[in-house]
């Protein structure tokens, strides 16, 4: 993993990401951020969340939604969206490694990681 410059703005992005599980966007992260930093620009949080991505030090999540959201566990893990309410949340297992050589077998270049996300209904949708 690549070390990010640390900053003042990059570090409330990074508190933001860590005390939550919701996996926000990069707007809620801005509105986050803003109770502390109020002058901060979005632009500004869209950057350093780029950059952080880049790094490998947050995951960007596509749920499929045209929104992206943001995860401050950088480690791989699987992830599962709820089709009812949009809802992000983490599965805890192990990735498995297996996939790896699976498609290193299929594909000519070079394998190194992959991301997979389950779809679904949340235990809150589906009571």
């Amino acid at each position: 993993m690549n070390v990010s410059k640390h900053s003042k703005q990059r570090d409330a992005i990074l508190e933001v990401l860590h005390s939550t599980k919701a996996h926000p966007t990069a707007d809620a992260i801005y509105e986050e951020v803003r109770k502390k930093i109020p002058n901060i620009s979005l632009g500004t949080v869209y950057r350093n969340l780029a950059k952080l991505s880049e790094d490998n030090t947050i995951i960007k999540v596509n749920a499929g939604t045209g929104v992206e959201h943001f995860d401050g566990t950088p480690t791989p893990h699987y992830h599962v969206v709820c089709t009812e309410c949009g809802a992000i949340d983490d599965i805890d297992a192990d990735p498995l490694e297996e996939v790896n050589v699976w498609a290193a077998k299929i594909f000519k270049g070079e394998i190194y990681k992959h991301s997979t996300i389950f779809f679904g209904k949340c235990e809150r949708c589906k009571n």
